[in-house]
């Protein structure tokens, strides 16, 4: 594969289809063909890091290492003020079984039962890895925030994970209520990718 066919591919390593359908909205108006690890079929890497960033930078060396090609990777999730920043790192998993975001909410919701509404401020927060190569020793890496608070239940059908639980006050609403190209905007990996479009302008162009 010569070095024009590497730059016209990012594999997105992730195999979470509620974050692929944002980054493919995302990523729409850029010149690349857009492919997921499981269209490789890329095995999910260890995720040992100790921070959003390390993970994501994990994620997307490993896609890159199996595919050998550029990858992008992202790590994000919920930081609550009252639990101490937990789920954390840990979000995607917080009730024991990755991606089961019944659960996760759940045990949020009863982990918080006792706590008023002025106290339960948290942010989502995003960590966006880009790799043009496995070993890359210059990682593009991107992060953002996104503030808001936790409901004490579950509103709108829109988003995934912890999207019905937290609400926008500029909007609001939850965030599953948002529009998908609103949320898109203004959100903690829509942020992210803003940033990240113009690093990847300014490296490949």
């Amino acid at each position: 594969m010569n070095n024009t066919q590497r730059l016209s591919m990012i594999v997105i390593a992730s195999n979470n289809t509620g974050k692929l359908k944002e980054f493919k909205r995302i990523l729409a108006d850029l010149p690349f063909s857009l492919k997921t690890q499981a269209d490789y079929s890329v095995s999910s890497a260890d995720e040992t890091g100790l921070s959003f960033v390390e993970n994501a930078i994990l994620k997307a060396r490993h896609a890159s290492r199996e595919t050998q090609l550029p990858a992008l990777a992202d790590d994000s999730g919920l930081s609550v003020d009252a639990l101490q920043g937990a789920p954390g790192i840990y979000s995607a998993r917080y009730a024991g079984t990755q991606g089961d975001d019944a659960a996760n909410n759940a045990r949020l919701l009863d982990n918080l039962k006792s706590v008023p509404d002025e106290l339960r401020t948290a942010r989502f927060h995003c960590a966006l890895a880009y790799v043009r190569y496995p070993e890359d020793p210059c990682p593009i890496i991107c992060q953002a925030s996104w503030e808001g608070r936790i409901l004490k239940k579950a509103q709108g059908e829109n988003g995934f994970g912890y999207d019905p639980l937290f609400f926008v006050a500029e909007k609001n609403c939850s965030s599953a209520e948002l529009p998908p190209e609103v949320k898109n905007k203004i959100s903690h990996r829509g942020q992210a990718m803003a940033k990240l479009l113009i690093e990847l302008k300014q490296s490949i162009f």
